[in-house]
């Protein structure tokens, strides 16, 4: 069963992809999410002229794809935020984000429709199943930011804040966008879950199998991005103590199931 047929009349999903030069693995993914018969915008990061060459003959070649560029390279998150405005604007209810490298599947794509559409004021956010082909730096380096989230929202309810494959209610995300300044580069995935969970929005887990692609492009800078990751850790910190007294009033309320 398609991922369209699964929607109820007031439930409009989408698909955000950001991109930034991963040309060469953009139309196997937009060919795979075109089946399930969902609107996808796909949000050029500033790539260079043969990604912007390979995503023009996508466009052309699927209906479906809403295409806009930003004109320099401003961050995955910037571009996920971009993409979901424009959903947004354009009537989307929920905005299923999918990075543009290969890494995510998109047969599991009817699984997070249907679960958002069980709970459409939830985010569902991916839980990796890693194969073979995780580096493990990267593998064991998730758990250091699992540990600070569990920290950050008093709640073990994020499973894995750091997959790029999730599922978004536009409606209060955007206005979580609009009101807050959230990282916009490799810290940008985590930032949001934790903001939303402190925004009171439920979060459901859907595992989903994850794989690093031979050759596969990767932007992500050991040293860059950790440091950015450590800052956002810290400044997500002193966002928790703020906070304190109302998260541990949810907490002791509302237990976790």
């Amino acid at each position: 069963m398609s991922a369209a047929a699964l929607r109820p009349a007031a439930f409009r999903p989408c698909c955000v992809i950001p991109i930034y030069d991963h040309g060469a693995t953009i139309r196997a993914l937009v060919a795979a999410l075109d089946a399930h018969g969902l609107p996808i915008y796909v949000v050029d990061d500033g790539s260079g002229e043969a990604t912007q060459a390979e995503l023009a003959r996508v466009r052309g070649e699927f209906p479906r794809v809403r295409l806009s560029r930003l004109p320099r390279n401003r961050g995955k998150g910037a571009a996920v935020m971009h993409g979901m405005r424009a959903a947004r604007a354009d009537g989307m209810t929920h905005a299923l984000q999918i990075d543009a490298d290969g890494q995510h599947d998109p047969r599991d794509v009817p699984r997070f429709i249907e679960r958002a559409a069980a709970r459409p004021d939830a985010v569902i956010c991916g839980q990796p199943l890693f194969d073979r082909s995780v580096p493990k730096a990267r593998l064991y380096g998730r758990y250091v930011t699992h540990f600070w989230v569990w920290i950050e929202t008093l709640s073990f309810a994020i499973k894995d804040s750091m997959c790029g494959f999730r599922l978004y209610p536009l409606a209060a995300t955007c206005e979580l966008i609009d009101r807050v300044a959230i990282p916009r580069r490799m810290d940008f995935d985590t930032a949001m879950a934790v903001h939303l969970a402190w925004r009171g929005l439920p979060i459901e887990n859907l595992p989903t199998r994850v794989v690093y692609p031979a050759g596969g492009v990767s932007h992500f800078s050991m040293l860059r991005d950790n440091l950015r990751i450590s800052r956002m850790h810290a400044l997500l910190v002193a966002g928790m103590l703020l906070r304190l007294p109302l998260l541990l009033q949810r907490k002791f309320l509302r237990p976790e199931p």
